[in-house]
């Protein structure tokens, strides 16, 4: 495969805070020579954990030494419970002991958990310090390492303290997919599927005959999905950066999602399989009102279970508990709950569901 060919770089235009996201095999080794000319400063702090680092955490260091930048290491630990305000004031004490100044620039390398983490330390650090993202799971890759949103978690609900801001370049390398354990790369094809339903026919056609391709890590089918949902992505950021209109419907399959994580401790289940439950819970409301035929909703379940995804809300969830976490989604509007449904593939909208709609569409799922 020609490396050069199958490059593909997709802007987010934002004005002053445009960035590109480049998208490849083989990049890490050139990711000092890509940043170089976005930062003034040549200190450099990567923010990883060590199961990632232990990866890759050496060829992105000699890539940014061989660039001339001064390399440093700032390490959390893996998983979702440190994504919180805590990791967020030690990674400041590191900076601050480093003397990291507002010219230097922090790196995520890592997933969602290490993305959202290390954006919204830099975003609040110093009022602000450049930042690259370097995803490492197709979640981040197709989903949160793009459009600038950051944030941690709080224990009544999954990213409920954070902001907007913009990284100066999102470096995409699909070949650190290869050591991605396979839970993962299912949870990640989760928000792939989900940008399917919402562009179009076209592109969850393609899914459905390549998903076999997908879980065998086809480089070039891998490329070729994240650059459509980075591009979809993309497009719909530039129109709606701080998520007060069309950005919402990046969200399908979200507000079930997120309460399903949130009422499990964000412990049981990865991101992408409480979304594929909650596409799964809006396909169902979605029918129940007309809006989409039967055989929609069973596409849903069809693709949704090839990808090796969970179809079904377990019995043993508490669906009270689920409402209740629903009462604190950013998006709820007076009494109904802000919901984004399809009229059909690649029609989304948003519209309001009452608490008793969204119970009825769990008890079918139990």
């Amino acid at each position: 495969m020609d490396n050069k060919l199958n490059q593909k770089t997709v802007k987010v235009s934002l004005g002053g805070r445009s960035y590109n996201i480049i998208i490849g095999s083989k990049l890490l080794d050139k990711l000092g020579q890509k940043i170089k000319p976005l930062v003034l400063s040549r200190r450099a702090f990567i923010v990883s954990n060590p199961i990632v680092f232990d990866l890759y955490g050496n060829k992105v260091s000699q890539s940014l030494k061989k660039a001339g930048f001064e390399v440093n290491l700032l390490m959390v630990p893996d998983g979702e419970k440190y994504k919180s305000l805590e990791t967020s004031y030690k990674l400041y004490n590191q900076l601050i002991e480093h003397n990291a100044g507002r010219f230097d620039v922090v790196i995520a390398l890592g997933g969602g958990v290490i993305g959202d983490l290390t954006g919204f330390v830099a975003a609040t650090y110093m009022r602000g310090i450049p930042f690259i993202q370097i995803p490492t799971t197709l979640l981040a890759q197709v989903d949160s390492s793009v459009g600038g949103k950051v944030a941690v978690n709080h224990f009544k609900a999954k990213n409920l303290i954070g902001c907007f801001y913009q990284p100066k370049l999102v470096l995409i390398d699909v070949d650190v997919l290869q050591t991605l354990p396979e839970r993962e790369l299912k949870s990640g094809l989760a928000e792939v599927i989900k940008c399917g339903f919402l562009i179009g026919e076209d592109f969850i056609s393609f899914l459905e005959e390549h998903i076999e391709d997908i879980l065998m890590m086809n480089t070039e089918i891998l490329i070729e999905i994240v650059q459509r949902c980075c591009e979809f992505k993309a497009r719909i950021v530039e129109v709606d950066e701080r998520d007060f209109g069309k950005r919402a419907i990046l969200n399908y399959g979200h507000t079930i999602g997120h309460a399903i994580e949130a009422s499990s401790g964000y412990k049981k289940y990865r991101h992408g399989e409480a979304i594929a439950m909650g596409m799964v819970c809006a396909a169902k409301i979605a029918q129940r009102r007309g809006l989409i035929p039967e055989s929609i909703m069973s596409q849903h379940e069809d693709i949704l279970k090839r990808a090796g995804l969970p179809i079904i809300v377990p019995s043993l969830l508490d669906t009270k508990d689920v409402m209740k976490h629903l009462l604190l989604d950013k998006k709820k509007r007076d009494e109904n709950h802000t919901f984004v449904l399809l009229k059909g593939i690649g029609e989304p909208i948003i519209e309001g569901v009452a608490s008793d709609d969204i119970l009825e569409s769990l008890k079918p799922c139990q």
